[in-house]
């Protein structure tokens, strides 16, 4: 050392600094790399991409020649910065403990922590340029990590480590789902919606989007001529149950565009009808929405009736009900169709008791719970715990739902009113 000149030893110093500052940053860049967005880079045909993937699949051969520069780099500093200060303060305890605690808080901000933090933070911006010096390293040095790994996979062998079986990264539907969320404004708020609702899709069953049976428009065959025609003339939807008597008696279902030429006779009667009916297409109560989906599309059908375990009708669901959980609702309506729920000037919702929770949440933006009762009717009454017999109110957080109107055991109607959002929003009264 006394041979050397001072300014070549600070040089020395200075690049081992900067080497065992590369090791730390490239290592904590490298590992804290997003593997799915790795994968992105190498399937566009960037060649760091690839590079960084190649040196990640091997890992032992990458931490052991992180490892091994990192320490011979600390090793050296550590040697150097004692010998000079032997050479020009003398051969002191006091000295040598002076030097060996100053190149230790170097070591641990410089090389350390600041580099480590720095990878963390931007670990693409690192890691894909590191891979190319990191990968010539490993080349150089690779007799000597060989070496070292082998006694490292003894050591492991002896502790019951397996190093041998490839680890499979599987991600549940949650751990998807918080990925989207945390995709923030890199994905488009609309398409990160259908992305939620198609998780959601997983855990609803046909009982949760269905139509109620009282809300199904069907067309009964015992019904006189005259009334007939004037449903068949009225009426919006495409395809119509069609029961005899009563509704848990379905006998098909007709395609509307088929009775019109019926509409131009002056006289016909239900035989005229039925002879232009298909089969009805039926599903059990509690089948996942996400399969009923596959079914539909299997069956090549549209429409279905949903039944319980002793043939009851339960209600109606289409392919659009289904769609529009994980799309939204569509813009159009059939013209005479009843306006969903919707709020007004004055903060205020006047829905009916039969609408389905799911449906004023994403109309409403409301927060019913979903794991209880599907209807507001239903949930008011496991809240009330009672059939009321005056008026009566219930708070959810913010949200005040008012019973309007009893009829026949059941809530008819509710008003909700929400939170003040701001002057001349409508006051939410106390429950």
């Amino acid at each position: 050392m006394d041979s050397i000149p001072v300014w070549l030893q600070l040089l020395g110093l200075l690049l081992l600094l900067l080497l065992s500052a590369f090791f730390s940053i490239a290592e904590t860049a490298m590992m804290a790399l997003n593997r799915f967005r790795l994968g992105h880079l190498v399937r566009e045909g960037r060649r760091g991409a690839r590079l960084a993937a190649r040196l990640l699949g091997q890992t032992d051969r990458l931490l052991g020649t992180i490892l091994l520069g990192n320490n011979v780099a600390n090793t050296a500093l550590t040697a150097i910065v004692t010998s000079m200060a032997i050479r020009y303060f003398g051969h002191d305890d006091y000295v040598i403990a002076i030097a060996t605690t100053l190149i230790a808080l170097v070591l641990i901000v410089v090389c350390e922590i600041t580099p480590k933090i720095v990878g963390a933070t931007y670990p693409e911006r690192i890691a894909l340029p590191s891979s190319y010096p990191l990968s010539l390293i490993m080349r150089l040095v690779w007799p000597v990590v060989w070496a070292v790994n082998l006694v490292v996979s003894r050591l492991l062998k002896a502790l019951g480590v397996r190093t041998d079986q490839p680890q499979v990264t599987q991600l549940s539907n949650e751990e998807l789902r918080s990925i989207v969320l945390e995709a923030g404004g890199f994905i488009p708020p609309k398409h990160r919606a259908i992305l939620l609702n198609l998780f959601d899709l997983e855990r609803i069953t046909v009982d949760d989007v269905m139509l109620p049976r009282h809300r199904i428009e069907a067309l009964d065959l015992a019904a006189s001529e005259r009334e007939l025609r004037e449903q068949l003339s009225t009426c919006f939807h495409n395809k119509l149950p069609v029961f005899e008597g009563e509704i848990n008696r379905v006998v098909g279902v007709l395609h509307v565009r088929r009775a019109l030429a019926l509409l131009q006779r002056q006289h016909f009667d239900a035989g005229d009808l039925r002879a232009l009916l298909t089969d009805p297409y039926f599903v059990p109560s509690g089948t996942p929405v996400f399969r009923q989906l596959q079914f539909f599309q299997e069956n090549r059908q549209r429409i279905a009736l949903v039944i319980d375990e002793y043939g009851e009708v339960l209600g109606l669901l289409t392919l659009e009900d289904i769609i529009e959980e994980f799309v939204g609702e569509f813009t159009t309506s059939a013209p005479g169709g009843e306006a969903g729920p919707a709020w007004n000037e004055h903060g205020e919702a006047l829905v009916d008791g039969a609408v389905p929770l799911r449906e004023l949440n994403r109309r409403l933006g409301t927060d019913f719970p979903l794991d209880g009762p599907r209807t507001l009717n239903g949930w008011l009454l496991e809240t009330l715990r009672t059939l009321p017999d005056g008026p009566a109110s219930v708070r959810l957080g913010g949200l005040v739902v008012e019973v309007a109107q009893i009829e026949d055991r059941l809530i008819r109607r509710a008003r909700l009113r929400r939170p003040a959002q701001g002057p001349g929003a409508g006051e939410a009264p106390g429950a």
